[in-house]
């Protein structure tokens, strides 16, 4: 499995079930939305590259933070201090990278902004939910996300990364709690490698 795919891997469209015909939420709305949410935790499932399928629960804290701990397994994503950290028992030390080299930087920016010139590639409404597909405007090498978010209120359900090398990972996520505070601790990668070691 690519592991940068994993890490920062976003999202299959489910056939959920929401209320009758809604517009598409415009470009504006969903960058306030990202930039109003400051903390966040949910429980999500995550379709890899090769089909199979693991569950675990995402930290999210904005900006630049995040942490991916799945169940059943001692593998471990973590965002933090601009860069991406890996850990997964079968490979020793953590996998380390840029965070501005992954498309889940864009949903991590101190400053969203979805209007800027060349970052939003697709913005249509499917099954009443916003799809929206994203790249680094500067970077688009650097692969995209595709976003949903639902309306009334406005939130994030799911998300598909597809890499640099094209692989595909879809996170969909369950009820997001959103507020209150995660130690920072959560998202240290020295403690975690410490931790390990």
């Amino acid at each position: 499995m690519n592991i940068r795919s994993l890490a920062l891997a976003p999202a299959l469209v489910l056939g959920l079930a929401f209320p009758a015909l809604a517009e598409k939420i415009p470009l504006n709305e969903l960058s306030r939305y990202l930039n109003r949410l400051t903390t966040a935790t949910a429980e999500f499932t995550q379709v890899n590259p090769d089909g199979s399928i693991s569950t675990g629960t995402v930290y999210i804290q904005r900006p630049g933070r995040v942490r991916f701990e799945y169940n059943n397994d001692n593998t471990l994503v973590m965002a933090s201090g601009g860069n991406v950290a890996v850990f997964d028992p079968k490979s020793g030390g953590p996998q380390q990278y840029p965070l501005s080299q992954t498309p889940l930087s864009i949903i991590l920016d101190a400053n969203v902004n979805l209007g800027r010139a060349n970052m939003v590639t697709a913005h249509t409404e499917s099954k009443n939910a916003t799809v929206v597909t994203a790249q680094d405007p500067q970077n688009p090498q650097y692969g995209n996300i595709q976003m949903v978010f639902t309306p009334g209120p406005t939130q994030l359900r799911q998300w598909v990364v597809t890499d640099d090398s094209g692989q595909k990972t879809t996170v969909i996520l369950g009820e997001m709690r959103e507020g209150g505070s995660i130690p920072a601790s959560k998202f240290s990668i020295n403690n975690e490698m410490s931790r390990r070691n």
